[in-house]
């Protein structure tokens, strides 16, 4: 069994596409008729995780039997740290410019 992200939903016309975690360069295509278990297609959202089967379909290779996945979907990006701004660095050099003053100087 394959597993896979929901990369696109279209409701009304009843399919989706799942990007599936290995050996898939494309996108493959599913049918409201091919989601099994719990959950119905009405129910899926793009980035939910999912397993399924791939099939020959008639356009090519399509997800069949597809679930929803238990485990939590992957993020599309990983979330960096905010890079710092440009007072940060500017507050830095002047600090580094400008030692303070000791208390032996100030006395």
């Amino acid at each position: 069994m394959a597993t896979g992200t929901i990369a696109k939903m279209i409701e009304d016309k009843g399919f989706g596409f799942i990007t599936p975690a290995e050996g898939g360069e494309k996108d493959l295509f599913f049918h409201a008729r091919s989601v099994i278990g719990d959950v119905i297609f009405d129910d899926m959202r793009e980035g939910d995780a999912v397993t399924f089967e791939v099939e020959d379909g008639p356009k090519g290779p399509a997800a069949v039997d597809v679930a929803k996945s238990d485990a939590p979907a992957p993020a599309a990006e990983e979330v960096a740290e905010a890079p710092a701004t440009e007072e940060a660095p500017a507050e830095e050099a002047a600090e580094e410019a400008a030692p303070e003053a000791t208390e032996e100087e100030t006395a």
